[in-house]
């Protein structure tokens, strides 16, 4: 093969056999020109790099004239050293005639530094002869050039051949170089030189091994099952609002909950596609009402929605056409749209060989061990120490990954550390991400100068970080300036803000063509809160095709929502096939419908599941479930045994108690009821009266008990007829005979009345035998 030289030829002259004892990186790494490294002989024959400070200290040594004077006698190693020294200030025609001379008495490292200087002057050919002649020689420098100038050429074989004989002689720059073109090709074995320069300094190489072990780290978490800190946070996001990899829980609540008024929240380009206008059922006689995003009543720059409190869930059974009057109602973490994401730590590298830094670099790797445990660290833990040594070296990008990477490990301070010093350097998105961390900790005046910072700069994740933070502030006209300038920045979450920001405003027309173009350009929570506003206008055939093709891009929300328009269709078949698609993806109200399906099939395995799942992303009505299904499976309680130390607490009163303090009135009722049967009449009473001041009316009537049996009567009077009023025929009888103890028989006979028409059967017929006898009375 003509490339590979013919070595023994060269050797047999006894020219150019010195022995390479010089430095790994005997070659400045080309600049963006093309021009390749400079070497010098070190008057041994050696070679090393010519770096500032060596040279400047031959200079002020005042040693240049010396070299000269013995260059001009013939010397070769002078006249190398001389040459190179030229060559490095620029004089291509005085440092030609030196190098011409050494390399003519075989010093190799002239002949690599004459092919640099023939490069320079674009006779790129005659630099690789005299690169092939150092190259074969030993010099892994010149190696390192001619890989260098093949693959330029288009000619991988040969580029490949002198980049392998480059880096395995040691040379960082050609390990970089051999596993940048082995990365292009998709060869397995490019990590493994990516680790070599990376172990000899090579900083643009450390950051890319880190990019590839933490690519792989998230692989690794999709494949389990569970997403780690780099699947919920470091992936890159694109303006299309991407699958962080986090699951996003909805508001818990039975199938059709009572109206509510939600929160629209902003949402940003990267680092996080959080709270994304979860839409949820607002139930209708006979159908459902599906939950548009929030129409903005608060608009708050967040990295992560917040999680709305459990629906309270009343008491009738949920289902198709169960429930009160509709209403828009959020679901889900970040209801209402999409948080302002946190910059993700992302982009393409900065490599010397024009590939792009974040390509995978395939293969397994051999790992790091910890020095101080000598345990094998993580895949994560390594891409943190890859990250840690190039941002140590000033790789600002790898500042940011590192600052994202311990920000979700919890250190704070030394996230922000190298955030700051990322976003000095000049990374749009470490002072996006800054910002954010500021946010978080209560400084939102610094973090809305990083964000103005970034957001100069043209990074639209800190605009509509800044838009969101003056929503919040009730400068709707500010934020919607930022939110454009996001748009003008390639940000498509601008638009959706534009569109959240709009129906704030009840602007619905300009609401809608804001979310037509978020939408058009691939976000998904724009499709969803488009088909939401269809179908709020009445149009539900324009709205099925946006909740599809919302639903297909990954939008949890817009699979739920199918779910609940396929109900209203009286087709469950297809709306449980929905549901189960959000509760796969962790919609916590997609879990209760689908757990409240499974208990009507009577399948009580699955049903647990599934409200397991509800209850613990907050749903309190899938706890109340819950709690009553596990209660269904307990044997019933013996009496009570004199001196029996009070039992521990069941799992089903566990999540009756969970459910309790979210505000589930029959949750609260079933609490108090449990504390009044271990004797514990305070906690009943209280627990009763939450329940009754909340609107439910067995909590009143079992209140009312309570104080009747403490001789209080009269409250206990109060709160009977409340519990009436509310239809309790239990109350109304309980009234009934209080009235007839009193003397009072016209209004006894009222409750009785009252009685007799609320049920159930046995109150009826007592009341009606109570009727009849004070009727009696009265007309004896």
């Amino acid at each position: 093969m003509e490339y590979m030289g013919d070595r023994a030829t060269l050797l047999e002259t006894g020219r150019f056999v010195q022995r390479h004892v010089g430095s790994a990186a005997d070659a400045i790494d080309p600049a963006a020109d093309g021009t390749a490294g400079i070497a010098v002989g070190n008057g041994s024959g050696a070679e090393s790099d010519i770096v500032g400070a060596g040279i400047d200290a031959v200079e002020t040594a005042g040693t240049e004239e010396r070299y000269r004077r013995a260059a001009d006698g013939g010397d070769r190693a002078s006249m190398s050293m001389l040459g190179a020294l030229l060559l490095r200030r620029g004089d291509l025609d005085g440092a030609e005639s030196y190098l011409r001379g050494a390399t003519a008495d075989g010093d190799r490292a002239a002949a690599n530094n004459l092919g640099v200087l023939l490069h320079q002057r674009g006779y790129a050919d005659e630099a690789a002869g005299w690169w092939r002649v150092a190259a074969v020689a030993g010099s892994a420098a010149a190696a390192h050039a001619l890989g260098r100038h093949f693959r330029e050429r288009g000619d991988e074989p040969a580029a490949e051949y002198w980049l392998r004989q480059a880096a395995e002689q040691g040379h960082a720059l050609g390990a970089y170089a051999l596993a940048d073109l082995l990365e292009h090709r998709g060869d397995v074995g490019a990590e493994r030189w990516l680790r070599a320069a990376a172990e000899q300094g090579h900083r643009e190489a450390a950051y890319r091994l880190a990019r590839a072990l933490e690519l792989r780290a998230a692989d690794e978490s999709r494949q389990s099952g569970a997403a780690g800190p780099v699947a919920r946070a470091i992936a890159v996001r694109g303006p299309a609002d991407a699958v962080t990899g986090r699951p996003a829980h909805g508001r818990g609540g039975t199938a059709h909950p009572s109206t509510e008024t939600g929160t629209g929240v902003p949402q940003g380009g990267e680092r996080t596609a959080a709270g994304t206008g979860r839409a949820g059922a607002a139930s209708r006689p006979g159908g459902p009402g599906v939950r548009p995003p929030a129409s903005g009543t608060r608009q708050g720059a967040a990295r992560k929605g917040s999680e709305g409190p459990g629906g309270q869930g009343g008491p009738g059974a949920a289902g198709k056409g169960s429930g009160g009057p509709g209403g828009p109602v959020p679901v889900g973490k970040g209801s209402g749209g999409p948080a302002p994401a946190r910059s993700g730590a992302s982009g393409p590298g900065t490599g010397h060989a024009g590939a792009g830094a974040d390509a995978r670099s395939g293969g397994p790797g051999t790992g790091l061990v910890d020095s101080v445990t000598n345990l094998r660290l993580s895949t994560l833990d390594e891409a943190a120490q890859w990250y840690r040594q190039a941002a140590a070296r000033g790789h600002r990008r790898a500042a940011l990954h590192l600052g994202v990477i311990l920000e979700k490990r919890g250190e704070l301070k030394e996230a922000g550390r190298w955030y700051l010093t990322s976003a000095k350097d000049g990374e749009t998105r470490a002072a996006c991400a800054l910002g954010f961390l500021l946010r978080d900790a209560g400084d939102e005046e610094s973090a809305a100068v990083w964000w103005l910072r970034a957001a100069q700069e043209g990074d639209g994740n800190a605009a509509n970080a800044l838009g969101a933070l003056h929503a919040a502030r009730g400068e709707p006209q500010t934020a919607e300036r930022w939110y454009r300038a996001a748009m003008t920045a390639g940000d498509v979450n601008g638009a959706y803000n534009l569109g959240l920001l709009c129906a704030a405003q009840d602007r619905t027309q300009q609401a809608e063509q804001w979310y037509r173009h978020a939408a058009y350009a691939g976000h998904r929570e724009a499709a969803n809160a488009l088909a939401v506003l269809l179908l709020q206008a009445g149009d539900a055939t324009g709205a099925e095709p946006w909740f599809s093709k919302a639903a297909e891009a990954g939008s949890v929300d817009a699979a739920f929502n199918l779910g609940i328009l396929h109900v209203g269709r009286d087709d469950d078949r297809t709306a449980l096939t929905w549901y189960e698609r959000a509760a796969d993806a962790g919609h916590t109200e997609a879990a209760l419908q689908v757990g409240m399906a499974r208990l009507r099939d009577g399948d009580d395995q699955s049903a647990e599941r599934h409200l397991r799942c509800a209850a613990g992303g907050g749903s309190a009505e899938a706890a109340f479930r819950l709690a009553t299904l596990l209660d269904a499976r307990q044997p019933p309680p013996g009496p009570p045994v004199l001196g029996e130390p009070m039992a521990e607490k069941t799992e089903c009163e566990e999540w009756y108690e969970r459910a309790a303090e979210q505000g589930h009135r029959r949750a609260q009722v079933r609490v108090g009821m449990l504390a009044a049967s271990r004797g514990d009449m305070t906690d009943a009473a209280r627990w009763y009266r939450e329940a009754a001041e909340a609107g439910s009316r067995n909590g009143a009537f079992n209140l009312g008990l309570l104080l009747a049996r403490e001789g209080n009567e009269r409250e206990a009077a109060l709160w009977w007829t409340r519990a009436a009023r509310a239809g309790h025929g239990r109350a109304a009888l309980r009234l009934a005979l209080l009235a007839a103890r009193r003397g009072e028989l016209t209004e006894g006979q009222r409750w009785c009345a009252r009685a007799v028409e609320l049920g159930p059967a046995e109150v009826s017929e007592r009341a009606a035998r109570l009727r009849e006898a004070l009727h009696q009375e009265l007309t004896a």
